[in-house]
């Protein structure tokens, strides 16, 4: 069996299971935030159960709309921590909070092995450390709640390869940006994507995180890295917990194997309207753009933010542009301050915020007006995801984010760093 596999029998309580297989597994972590959370509750009230089955592993996290930016966002919040106080359950809160799948790993929440569930369709970032991690909807989540179990058919997996060694700042988003352009945004419908190969060993957990967080994006039901020295000596100082580690079987079965040379792969822009429709930066054009964000639950980790900082350090961004840098977690934004990042980003004309989805789904912090282009670190460019119907987002990794802002085009970090 491969990962993937192995993880859903050894929860299934199954000595195996096959692609196609309808299982009943247990989970090690349910998760949800401020927009399904409390649909989730609402569910979870009808059931008429009166307890959670585990509050130690149930996890709610104020993350899309705050700190509240109106009275509906904000009474969603109050549901949610009244909810937790009632249960005993880990509420993550304004000051303490952060983007729900940033803040899962760095808490030591998610682990290896794990099967993880959340009301967000990103919950695929914890594959990054080699678990079963997926999203599910709000009424799936208040089922797990009061069971603790959750029904599923397995996924068949396709196992990718990419050799080479990845050039100056090209990184885990560019990656996957143009594995989605290749297969494009149902290529891995309702499948496991496992990620391996010599540019994948040499990747940082930060850049895994990345490709993980948009396997959905190809459709995938889950993302999946094995756990290397890279990933015990993250999860080492973090576990709270024992975990368990499954690797791939030799002679496992996927539904196919996909190879890629990536050694001359350039970064990747991801064009209107979709994550598939993805060119090398070289290709883009003159594009001018009004926005440039740097952050979400994609590119907002302290590596992302140390790449725009190399940038950002000797330009200034360009009048009329904005540039919204917006740190994954409060850890993160402790760690730009020792490092005196935030100092450079807003020394260079860029607005730094406390950390929040914000822009990435057009709640706050950045929503786009009609006729207005904004390139950005996040993960979906669909018509009207940012704002406007009428506008448009471009996705890229944090270095073009942050080369655009300084020109007032999507441009590559050659360009501005010669």
């Amino acid at each position: 069996m491969n990962i993937a596999e192995k993880i859903l029998a050894a929860h299934a309580g199954k000595k195996e299971v096959s692609p196609g297989e309808f299982i009943n597994a247990r989970v090690d972590m349910v998760l949800s935030n401020d927009i399904t959370a409390p649909i989730a509750i609402r569910e979870f009230r009808r059931l008429g159960v009166a307890r959670v089955f585990d509050p130690s592993k149930i996890v709610m996290v104020a993350d899309h709309f705050v700190p509240n930016k109106d009275i509906l966002s904000a009474e969603q919040a109050k549901q949610m921590r009244e909810f937790c106080l009632e249960q005993g359950i880990k509420f993550y809160d304004v000051g303490e909070m952060g983007i729900e799948h940033v803040l899962l790993p760095e808490q030591g929440l998610v682990l290896p092995g794990d099967v993880v569930i959340g009301a967000d369709s990103h919950t695929c970032t914890y594959g990054a450390v080699g678990a079963f991690a997926t999203g599910m909807g709000s009424t799936d989540i208040a089922a797990a709640m009061a069971t603790g179990d959750i029904w599923m058919k397995v996924p068949p997996t396709i196992k990718f390869v990419y050799h080479g060694r990845l050039g100056k700042w090209v990184g885990g988003k560019d990656l996957i940006l143009y594995t989605i352009g290749q297969i494009g945004v149902d290529g891995a419908l309702y499948s496991a994507m496992e990620f391996t190969g010599e540019a994948i060993e040499a990747l940082p957990l930060d850049g895994r995180f990345t490709m993980a967080n948009m396997a959905i994006e190809a459709g995938g039901k889950a993302g999946l890295f094995h756990v290397d020295n890279k990933t015990q000596l993250y999860i080492k100082t973090r576990a709270k917990r024992s975990y368990n580690v499954y690797e791939s079987d030799t002679d496992a079965a996927y539904e196919r194997v996909i190879e890629y040379d990536v050694s001359h792969l350039e970064p990747q822009v991801s064009l209107p309207h979709s994550p598939a429709n993805a060119k090398s930066v070289s290709e883009v054009g003159d594009v001018k753009i009004d926005q440039s964000v740097i952050g979400s639950c994609t590119n907002g980790r302290i590596e992302d933010l140390r790449l725009a900082a190399q940038i950002l350090k000797k330009h200034k961004v360009k009048p009329g542009v904005r540039c919204i840098v917006i740190p994954g977690t409060q850890q993160v934004y402790l760690e730009a301050l020792a490092e005196g990042l935030i100092e450079i980003f807003v020394r260079a004309g860029a607005a730094f915020s406390t950390p929040t989805c914000g822009p990435c789904l057009g709640g706050h912090m950045g929503v786009l007006a009609a006729g207005e282009r904004c390139v950005s670190t996040t993960n979906r460019n669909f018509v009207g995801r940012m704002g406007s119907t009428k506008s448009e987002v471009y996705l890229a990794n944090p270095a073009v984010a942050a080369a655009s802002a300084v020109t007032g085009r999507i441009t590559s970090p050659e360009e501005v760093m010669k």
